[in-house]
């Protein structure tokens, strides 16, 4: 393994929002950086058609995985040191600072980011991987528009597919939600609140069977009480979890159940001083393209902070 020792300020880790804001933030603030990644966009590279990013009507996902990449080229310079193609296996405190360790090299710097994201968790029936990004999506705030007019289907019984679901009654024809546990995990507030309008439904204790279509989806299988039951649909939004992308930092910083890192929500630092984070692989309450970057920009100006202040 090859060691770099270097006078870096900064290590950022991931190529989505968080990290490509963080990378502008510190090329303008001539921090001398090295950022990480294995490639640009994060969850949002998969999506046809982005249809929230702030200042961008409409964008496809891969299109804005390398608007990312262009934006941080553009200021890198000799500021930001970019590499791509590097897996990140570990963390570790040292005397005067970090190492970060990659499949390819170890390198040293003064302070940390951590940006690298979460996976959706994903379905796994007949029909589910054939159909995904052809009707079957992990990504309401991302893709639910696309669904207008149409009845559509939340398979997920937490907080996150009854959110889903009330987002999308704003402009879809129906939404049935699907949880296949005896009851559902939202709270039940929530729940109430999102099955008292008259275009939703949701069941529990449900087994999803297959997901069927030609080109795109037409009808999700499932069986309640014993039944058999084929339901029309056009969209099926799978909402049965996040797996935060943290295993490398389990033994450096803290985290919680859910393996995100834990962090201040007012500056974005970790238990571990000297390390920050942002985006989805935190404990931050809301998870988006938009959030991530602003979760990162405050981190890089806690960062700025405190390297300067010295």
């Amino acid at each position: 393994m090859k060691i770099l020792m270097s006078d870096y300020e900064l290590i950022i880790i991931g190529g989505g929002p968080g990290g490509v804001a963080a990378g502008v933030y510190a090329a303008r603030k001539q921090l001398k950086t090295l950022f990480l990644t294995k490639d640009f966009g994060g969850q949002s590279i998969v999506s046809s058609d982005i249809q929230n990013w702030i200042g961008t009507v409409s964008i496809p996902g891969t299109e804005f995985a390398q608007a990312l990449e262009k934006h941080l080229r553009a200021y890198a310079r000799d500021v930001v040191e970019v590499r791509t193609g590097e897996w990140i296996n570990k963390i570790e405190k040292t005397k005067d600072g970090f190492s970060v360790t990659t499949d390819k090299a170890t390198y040293a710097a003064k302070t940390v980011l951590v940006a690298t994201g979460s996976a959706r968790r994903k379905l796994s029936v007949t029909g589910a991987d054939t159909f995904e990004n052809k009707g079957v999506t992990y990504c309401a705030s991302c893709d639910g528009p696309l669904f207008s007019g149409q009845d559509v289907v939340v398979i997920g019984g937490g907080n996150a597919g009854f959110e889903t679901a009330a987002q999308l009654l704003a402009y879809t024809k129906s939404v049935t939600l699907l949880e296949n546990a005896p009851q559902f995990k939202a709270d039940p507030i929530t729940v109430e609140k999102v099955v008292s309008h008259p275009n939703m439904k949701a069941y529990s204790g449900v087994t999803i069977k297959e997901i069927k279509g030609q080109t795109l989806v037409t009808a999700i299988v499932f069986e309640k009480d014993g039944k058999s039951i084929e339901l029309p649909t056009g969209g099926i939004f799978v909402e049965i979890g996040l797996i935060p992308t943290t295993s490398f930092v389990k033994e450096l910083v803290e985290l919680n159940k859910h393996n995100q890192i834990v962090i201040d929500p007012r500056t974005q630092q970790t238990s571990t001083p000297g390390v920050w984070a942002a985006g989805d692989c935190t404990d931050g309450l809301y998870h988006q393209n938009n959030i991530a970057a602003g979760d990162a920009v405050r981190a890089l100006e806690d960062i700025y902070l405190h390297l300067r202040a010295k």
